[in-house]
This record gives C-alpha cells, sequence and structure tokens, in this order.
C-alpha cells in the first residue's frame, strides 16, 4: 500500500509506506461468533484486535476497509486498531524503492512498525489511496490480488502517485486475513500494464 510513497515516508496496504525509503447482517453476526478469538499474538506484536465481521467477510471487503483505514485528510487520526484487525499475525507490509542507479530493494515491516512509521507523517500530510484496478487469482484458502492504486493528498486532488499493491490473503474457513502487501510505484520507464489498469 503505497501508504506513504517512496517520495515521502510511504505509507500500505496496499493497502503504502514505504518507510524511509525511500482494504447481509445475519451473515456478519454468523461470521462474528464463528471466527476464532482475537488475542493470537506472535514474538513482538500486541494482540490482535477483533475486527468488524463486515471488514473482513469478503475479498472485497476487507482490501476496501485496508483502504479506507490509511486514508484522510491532514490532521485526521487513522483507526489503527481497525488496520490491525485486518492482518494475520505475522503479517508483513514491504515497499520497493529503486535508486537513482537503479537497484531496486525491499524494506520488510510489521504491520506496527508501518503504523509507528506512517502515522505522523500521514497526519501531517493528508492523505488518500484508492484502487482503481483489481486481478484476484485463488485457490482453496489462499489468494494472491495485484490491486493497482492511485494517491493524493486531497480526495479531489489529481494523484501524485501510482502503483501496484501485491496483496497475499488467507480465508481460514471463517474470515478473510491480509498475509502480505507488497508494492512498487509506477515510475519513468515503468508504467502500469494495460491488464493491471494502466
Amino acid at each position: 500500500m503505497n501508504l506513504v510513497s517512496s517520495r515521502k515516508l510511504f505509507l500500505p496496504c496496499a493497502l503504502a509506506l514505504a518507510v524511509s525509503f525511500p482494504l447481509g447482517a445475519a451473515a456478519q453476526n454468523a461470521a462474528a461468533s464463528s471466527a476464532p478469538a482475537s488475542g493470537t499474538t506472535t514474538a513482538g506484536t500486541q494482540a490482535t484486535p477483533a475486527a468488524r465481521p463486515a471488514d473482513v467477510a469478503s475479498i472485497d471487503a476487507i482490501l476496501k476497509a485496508a483502504y479506507d483505514t490509511i486514508s484522510g485528510p491532514r490532521g485526521h487520526q487513522r483507526d489503527w486498531n481497525r488496520l490491525r484487525s485486518l492482518f494475520a499475525p505475522g503479517a508483513r507490509m514491504i515497499p520497493t524503492h529503486t535508486s537513482d542507479g537503479g537497484v531496486t530493494t525491499t524494506r520488510v515491516l510489521g504491520v506496527d512498525e508501518y503504523i509507528r512509521l506512517g502515522d505522523p507523517k500521514l497526519k501531517e500530510i493528508g492523505f488518500f489511496e484508492d484502487e482503481v484496478h483489481r486481478t484476484v487469482q485463488r485457490f482453496g484458502n489462499i489468494a494472491q490480488v495485484f490491486s493497482t492504486y492511485e494517491t493524493r493528498h486531497a480526495a479531489a486532488d489529481k494523484p501524485f502517485q501510482r502503483g501496484i499493491n501485491s496483496i497475499q490473503l488467507l480465508f481460514d474457513g471463517h474470515r478473510w486475513w491480509i498475509v502480505t502487501i507488497y508494492w512498487q510505484g509506477e515510475r519513468p520507464g515503468l508504467p502500469i500494464p494495460k491488464e493491471f489498469g494502466g
């Protein structure tokens, strides 16, 4: 999620924060009652907050929730627990950065690290990220999505960045989880292909 593009801090999701480089009521209630209890932890992370059932009921719902959560005007406090609730324990957010010399590298972030780095910058600049195209592949309980995004400083602005969030997801039998968001921004010489909404 270009929760803060590589031009800034990168906050991404899909879903982007390129840190220092530089997504029926009855069905929702059923999902909530059958979902595993939250609170699973991994070393160095906090318990996963309970998700809103509507946020994790489908691939479409979880991606919309991720984009919605990171977006907002200058000064807006994001609901970071809502974002945390979308991610599987141990999930990663991975921006890429290409140097002037043409070398592309990654930075692997946990969700809490992404939040720590992105929160001040997002409030300072205003940040809206919208999905404009999606390609989904699914096999059983796993799915991978190429989610093409546009980012703006205000909802009515022209986009200052476009790119693709590569998002891996898991359906555990009750709800969807984001496992990884791995992204790259469009740049001169690397336009978004037509098959991905370019």
